[in-house]
């Protein structure tokens, strides 16, 4: 029997698992968080930092694993590919290459040096050097950790005189206390967070989406709603989707999904954002598989453990579907009881409905994802369906707290 070594346990790793186990492999998780809802599903659990290469290899060593990924699991992902490097294992890409599309500051580095479109941005590890040079920005300008995910430590800066507080709260969030400092790109259109899906570094599935934030959140720069297909221009999709190959060819990339994320800027330029190696958070790959058909996760799993992958083919969007994060207003923290969904879009509308938490529970202000309550899907025949139910949605998905 296969073994795959999952690195992290949150629900997003729950499919993966399933998957797993349908195609006969033993699954081994880890992170050093022994109650997290994932372990329970996995066949073994180990306490390890995803983020101790040497401890998880070591452990993977004596597991005799046949593939590892970190899904949906930001801090594992370098771990993962120093493992499968070391193990001689499948994965998208070197150690070196995984390790530049993790850092945002090696990132932004590589894309400055390689023509790529890329926001004046530039890392950091001291506060006091950063903001000696924060006249050299136009303003705004966003501080980000350089190793996180879920949008936590992220702010937009107006003024030299709030940039000291920004980078703490970058460095809080940091895994190794660097962060950036990056020129504010205002969007034309929405933002895109998608999954994608290569095989031999050759890109056989990608999309785009819009996504949406809620301003009025507490991080008003964590998702709240992806929908496809993409109101982005086509030309700038074609434009993207090049831009993203020429990368992968570039980094040497080879065969597994990625959670990429793009923008068409205000200057019509379009911008490559963040390419990581793993499906992302928010369920988006199983989103994709109702919207296009494609089961990436079963894919990713096969790829890991060096299984025959399917024909990976794109297709056209059925319908309109949205993802919505669900989260408590800023003002309605309190413990939760339930949640209401009005019987107008229940069956019409919704197809999938995942909470995340229990009766009980602290619900928290949306300061990242990690803050979310669940996840809803929904189908639509067209935009302006979809459009005249999201902008009532306070009227038919309200959150009781105690």
């Amino acid at each position: 029997m296969k073994k795959l070594m999952i690195l992290g346990g949150s629900r997003y790793a729950i499919p993966v698992i399933k998957s797993a186990h349908e195609l006969g492999i033993k699954v081994i998780t880890c992170d050093y968080l022994p109650d997290n809802i994932a372990h329970k599903y996995s066949d073994e659990y180990c306490n390890v930092s995803v983020i101790d290469k040497d401890m998880v290899l070591e452990i993977a060593q004596e597991k005799m694993i046949d593939g590892i990924i970190s899904f949906a699991c930001d801090p594992g992902v370098v771990s993962a590919a120093y493992v499968a490097e070391k193990m001689g294992l499948p994965f998208q890409g070197s150690y070196e290459a995984v390790s530049i599309l993790q850092d945002k500051g090696l990132f932004r580095n590589f894309l400055q040096e390689n023509g790529f479109n890329c926001p004046k941005a530039k890392r950091y590890i001291s506060k006091e050097e950063a903001i000696k040079d924060a006249v050299e920005f136009k303003w705004p300008v966003i501080v980000k950790p350089t190793d996180s995910a879920g949008s936590k430590g992220v702010t937009k800066v107006e003024n030299i005189e709030a940039l000291g507080i920004a980078i703490e709260e970058a460095k809080k969030y940091s895994h190794n206390k660097a962060f950036i400092i990056e020129e504010f790109l205002s969007f034309k259109g929405y933002h895109s967070s998608t999954d994608v899906f290569t095989i031999n570094g050759e890109i056989k599935f990608i999309t785009f989406s819009d996504q949406l934030f809620d301003s009025n959140a507490l991080n008003p720069y964590t998702p709240s709603l992806i929908i496809w297909p993409t109101t982005m221009e086509r030309k700038n999709q074609i434009y993207l989707s090049k831009e993203i190959q020429r990368l992968m060819n570039l980094l040497g990339m080879r065969t597994g999904i990625y959670n990429i994320e793009t923008c068409v800027a205000t200057d019509d330029k379009p911008y490559i954002m963040e390419v990581s190696p793993r499906g992302g958070g928010c369920k988006i790959a199983e989103l994709q598989k109702y919207a296009f058909g494609v089961d990436l996760i079963e894919e990713e799993v096969r790829s890991a453990v060096g299984m025959p992958l399917f024909d990976i083919k794109h297709s056209n969007c059925d319908g309109c579907w949205c993802e919505m994060v669900i989260h408590a207003d800023n003002d309605s923290e309190g413990v939760f009881d339930r949640l209401i969904i009005d019987d107008r879009i229940k069956d019409k509308y919704i197809k999938e409905l995942d909470i995340s938490i229990n009766k009980g529970d602290i619900v928290y202000p949306f300061s990242g994802a990690n803050a979310s309550i669940g996840d809803v899907f929904f189908r639509f025949e067209n935009r302006g369906e979809l459009e005249e139910v999201m902008g009532n949605i306070t009227e038919y998905i309200k959150i009781v707290t105690e």
